[in-house]
């Protein structure tokens, strides 16, 4: 097996156990991660030559960028944002099928700093974890309530 099969075969194994377990913040940052890892595919098969695999790995990009991350935007409840965020993903695509038809590889750098921007803003704002309902506390003595901050290692 080669490299090109087994990072493959990881990331396929990685993408079917995250997606039932992902909460849907954490499949948009999945959506995000499988964009930058295509183009980085992509560039590395540019700089290779390998123009079949280029165009897959462009081809994926783009799909998860109009059927995934542009597909999820709320644009009723988003108003300019996602409006803005639409258009920042139509150019996006348009980039990559340029970087596709001229090996471009300044264009698929600008789109692969574009989605990681996003990504980290993202990642900032991730919700905060609610905790799991306790159950209702047995009879007889309990020990000491631990703070908060305690229980969860933060301070």
């Amino acid at each position: 097996m080669n490299a090109t099969s087994s990072i493959k075969a990881y990331n396929d194994v990685r993408l079917e156990t995250g997606v039932p377990s992902a909460d849907p913040h954490k499949l948009i940052l999945m959506l995000y991660q499988g964009a930058l890892l295509a183009i980085a595919s992509a560039k590395n098969q540019v700089l290779r030559k390998e123009i079949a695999g280029k165009g897959a790995s462009i081809t994926k990009a783009i799909a998860i960028i109009d059927e995934g991350l542009k597909a999820s935007l709320d644009r009723n409840a988003g108003g300019d944002l996602a409006q803005n965020l639409s258009a920042l993903y139509d150019y996006m695509s348009h980039r990559l099928l340029v970087a596709n038809l001229k090996n471009d590889v300044a264009a698929l750098d600008e789109v692969s700093r574009l989605l990681s921007d996003l990504k980290g803003a993202w990642e900032a704002i991730r919700p905060v974890a609610v905790p799991p309902k306790q159950a209702a506390p047995a009879p007889g003595p309990q020990p000491p309530a631990r703070p908060a901050a305690l229980t969860y290692g933060r301070i």
